[in-house]
């Protein structure tokens, strides 16, 4: 019996806390063996993106195809996609293949502010890649963005949000809560028309970079190993509180540095030496 597998769709990141390069680091840690299509390089640490090099649409294709033809994929997670035609590459090798999962996380913003989708691919995203994912992940302002609406600032309305962007086409909507600004980190998880909430504490740190690659790779990652989709969600938040309680530990870059992805892995840390 083969190890469960996931791929991960989504741009670099040179300074390796988010992209490709935390998707691959979660997976790992996880116990799911991981490949990897590249949409676009970017020039990023962990201060700012100052540059972002699109892969051309029909090479993204060609990379899919490579990898789907050869593995089989367990579960799929989508990340960083730059332009529309990209998105509809995407989609329409999505729909030939048809893997069993997809988690789509509409990344659009950095950690650092710099904007990563274009305006005119928000419309594509919504349009070719909405229907075709069994979990979006946005956070509140991605999600106003995908629904059209005024961003969220108070727990009572995210249901509200979630529904709305079910309406658009999404089957389930993680919606997380973390620009609340609260003590807490909520998240809302609608599947079907059932509401489940998954509280946690907020963690005192800076490094949050990667957070929610980390998580969309997370559940992606339990999916492929079985688990259905409430308990998919819920064991990759506890994943991330994890990497976000051990992120200091780390001291990398000197901005909004990564979230520990091997917490549970690297004993060093805590003084022992092999």
């Amino acid at each position: 019996m083969s190890v469960p597998t996931a791929l991960t769709i989504a741009g670099s990141d040179s300074g390796g806390g988010a992209g490709i390069q935390a998707d691959l680091k979660t997976f790992s840690a996880l116990g799911v063996y991981g490949a990897s299509v590249l949409t676009a390089l970017t020039a990023q640490n962990t201060r700012a993106v100052t540059a972002i090099h699109e892969v051309p649409a029909d090479f993204v294709a060609a990379q899919m195809d490579a990898v789907f033809a050869d593995i089989r994929i367990d579960a799929v997670k989508i990340g960083m996609l730059a332009d529309a035609d990209i998105i509809e590459a995407v989609a329409e090798r999505l729909r030939h293949w048809r893997p069993r999962w997809i988690v789509l996380d509409p990344v659009m913003v950095a950690k650092s502010g710099d904007r990563l989708l274009r305006e005119e691919a928000v419309a594509a995203l919504r349009r070719h890649l909405l229907p075709l994912a069994d979990l979006i992940t946005p956070n509140l302002p991605e999600a106003a963005v995908l629904a059209g609406a005024e961003p969220v600032r108070e727990r009572r309305h995210m249901g509200r949000l979630a529904a709305r962007l079910q309406g658009l086409g999404a089957r389930n909507v993680l919606l997380k809560g973390g620009h609340l600004g609260a003590a807490e980190s909520p998240d809302l998880l609608l599947v079907g028309g059932e509401l489940h909430w998954l509280e946690a504490e907020r963690v005192a740190t800076a490094n949050t970079h990667g957070t929610g690659c980390t998580l969309a790779a997370a559940i992606a990652a339990w999916l492929a190993r079985g688990r259905p989709l409430p308990e998919a969600v819920a064991l990759a938040k506890r994943y991330l509180t994890g990497a976000l309680r051990h992120a200091d530990a780390l001291g990398i870059g000197h901005g909004h540095g990564p979230v520990h992805h091997f917490w549970h892995l690297w004993p060093h840390l805590e003084g022992w030496q092999p």
